[in-house]
């Protein structure tokens, strides 16, 4: 399907030098030019942030599609809690349309209208949540609804308009910066020089620089979305099965269930995919594991078939500690 090759191609062109890639060269610097003149308008007042009274840890990343940011939110939400904190969240809630926002989120929302993401870091944290392409109303909500001291919000380094006490930079450890250009040559959002202004760096997979703290992603079992069982992933070695992944960097999640030593068939689907039935039916009754964002879209017509693979952030122990160092520093508690 078209939705599927797109991705793929903007890939290929993105991270390896090309000439389709050197092609579309000046309209990334257009992009950039762009990106820098609208920061600039920001810090200068010229366009509108709003201040909240608590601080606002803002969790993104430079590129276009996954790098991490869904499981550190996880993280931070738990880690500040064990802390004495009352963590709110907000998101964009891509892949949902609701017709009114912002949107609260909790155990009656749908995908379709937050965002499978959304649904995910509110079940796993047990935090208030809200959504809206207007991240300051989502924290507006929530600081109505909610007894809030500390907002994380998921995604939105480039939301200006949203004033933060910290932001926290997330970077594939694989992929990386891809070609160093920005869109639609490359896969940059920003220069890579916007990294020099974040408080932190976290490099999900493979090896932190200087300056950049680790975060790896683990995980070696699988849930059943009909009955709830667990089972070690190597269970899954003794037959085939397929591995279903719709999320920014699919190949990721196919080297995880790899590495566990089970010869998975792949199949990946766009990002923040809208799963219907059909869709995971492959003529076979094979097991299907797939990745909890996919899963909270996947639970209304569940069968036996169909497993999640959850995943735990395990930072770098010198990230916590400045971290809560930062918050110190930065905002009076």
């Amino acid at each position: 399907m078209i939705e599927t090759k797109l991705p793929r191609l903007a890939a290929r062109i993105w991270y390896r030098k090309t000439g389709a890639g050197l092609l579309l060269w000046p309209f990334g610097k257009l992009f950039e030019g762009i990106a820098r003149l609208r920061r600039a308008c920001y810090r200068c007042g010229w366009l509108k942030t709003t201040v909240f009274p608590v601080p606002v840890i803002v969790v993104g990343n430079l590129t276009v599609g996954g790098a991490g940011k869904t499981p550190l939110i996880i993280w931070l939400a738990r880690f500040l809690k064990e802390k004495g904190f009352r963590p709110g969240i907000v998101s964009r809630g891509y892949g949902g349309r609701a017709a009114l926002y912002p949107q609260w989120v909790d155990a009656d929302s749908r995908a379709g209208e937050v965002g499978d993401e959304a649904l995910l870091i509110a079940a796993r944290t047990g935090c208030p949540m809200a959504v809206s392409p207007v991240r300051t109303d989502a924290c507006r909500l929530l600081l109505d609804r909610a007894d809030c001291d500390v907002l994380l919000s998921d995604d939105g380094l480039q939301h200006y308009a949203l004033g933060r006490t910290l932001e926290i930079a997330v970077i594939d450890g694989e992929r990386r910066f891809g070609n160093g250009w920005c869109l639609p040559a490359g896969p940059l959002r920003e220069p890579e020089a916007r990294l020099k202004d974040v408080d932190l760096i976290v490099v999900n997979g493979g090896l932190a620089r200087p300056n950049e703290f680790s975060m790896q992603l683990a995980g070696a079992e699988a849930v059943n979305l009909l009955t709830g069982m667990r089972k070690p992933l190597a269970a899954f070695k003794a037959a085939p099965c397929h591995a279903v992944a719709g999320i920014g960097h699919p190949e990721r999640f196919f080297r995880h269930l790899e590495m566990a030593g089970l010869g998975c068939i792949p199949h990946d689907f766009p990002d923040h995919f809208a799963f219907r039935p059909e869709d995971l039916d492959f003529g076979d009754t094979f097991p299907v594991l797939m990745t909890e964002k996919d899963a909270v879209k996947c639970g209304a017509f569940a069968d036996e078939r169909l497993w999640a693979v959850p995943v735990e952030a395990n930072m770098d122990s010198a990230f916590a500690a400045r971290l809560i160092e930062l918050l110190s520093e930065k905002h009076d508690r």
